[in-house]
């Protein structure tokens, strides 16, 4: 059994996580979510935090929203902390813009969570063909919904409906690709 570790810049993607966890994970790996108050409690703690993890049998997940920032530099430094902490086999995984990024790679997901009607049909409009290109996705997928959708609730209810194999943000692929090796590579050293 081992334990995967994430660290989040916000209770919203904790939300999301653990939605979608039940259909990503084998049995044998438990998730441990801990979510911080924003990216600056993130960098902040993030070092003393994983210093004082001393399970042996866990693996580490560091992730937070782009915004505005170069996805690169955050990237760096993030792995940079988590190097610093002792722990260099951390992913660290940025969603691009906004969490939100990943709902709208998946409206069928959003519509079934919202009760919501027509969505899908928004898929192939030249502004959400690239959900990672989106300026502001919060901001639109709550203009999209009628504000039904609302950060930490949206995200827990939306979770559960993600497909792992079909999203059209890349962002969200990468993100499911680095918690499938970092697990694999888990349970091969358990």
């Amino acid at each position: 059994m081992i334990n995967l570790v994430c660290f989040l810049e916000e209770p919203s993607a904790k939300e999301m996580l653990q939605g979608l966890f039940p259909r990503l994970l084998p049995a044998d790996v438990t998730p441990i979510i801990i979510p911080f108050e924003g990216k600056q409690d993130l960098e902040k703690q993030l070092v003393r935090k994983l210093r004082g993890w001393q399970n042996p049998r866990s693996v580490f997940l560091v992730m937070r929203d782009q915004d505005a920032g170069d996805c690169r530099t955050i990237k760096a430094k993030l792995a940079a902390l988590c190097s610093e902490a002792g722990k260099p086999d951390a992913v660290v995984r940025i969603a691009c813009r906004e969490l939100e990024s990943f709902y709208f790679g998946d409206l069928a997901a959003v519509e079934a969570a919202l009760g919501l009607r027509h969505l899908v049909q928004h898929k192939n409009k030249a502004k959400y063909r690239n959900p990672d290109a989106i300026g502001n996705p919060a901001e639109e997928l709550e203009k999209l919904t009628g504000n039904a959708y609302q950060k930490v609730s949206g995200s827990r209810a939306i979770g559960p409906h993600l497909n792992v194999d079909q999203n059209t943000s890349r962002s969200f692929n990468v993100l499911v690709a680095g918690i499938r090796r970092l697990v694999a590579a888990g349970q091969a050293s358990a």
